[in-house]
């Protein structure tokens, strides 16, 4: 069983309110969770309205499979509509036995 683990950081830069910021992570989470067969939520950053941090967890049989999969949500995140910037992100393989 191998376990991929990303963490984005992203920015809003047009954002002013708690809010705001809720209705973009609560839009990135349905639609990630929608698309892919993973799992996504905000891990950090809670109070602060122009950061987001959200942590994805992927479960498959290959490294590979994981790691492309964890790349592709990241690229949709990217170049979705959804007005944030990526500030930084790390994938991690985790292969359990």
């Amino acid at each position: 069983m191998n376990v991929g683990i990303c963490r984005i950081s992203l920015r809003l830069p047009e954002n002013s309110s708690l809010k705001g910021k809720r209705q973009v992570v609560k839009s990135i989470t349905g639609r990630v969770s929608n698309r892919f067969n993973v799992a996504i939520a905000e891990v950090d950053s809670h109070d602060l309205w122009q950061s987001i941090t959200l942590g994805i967890c992927c479960v498959s049989n290959s490294k590979q499979h994981s790691n492309e999969t964890l790349s592709r949500v990241v690229n949709f995140i990217t170049e979705s509509r959804f007005d944030v910037e990526m500030l930084d992100y790390e994938i991690e393989l985790i292969s359990v036995f």
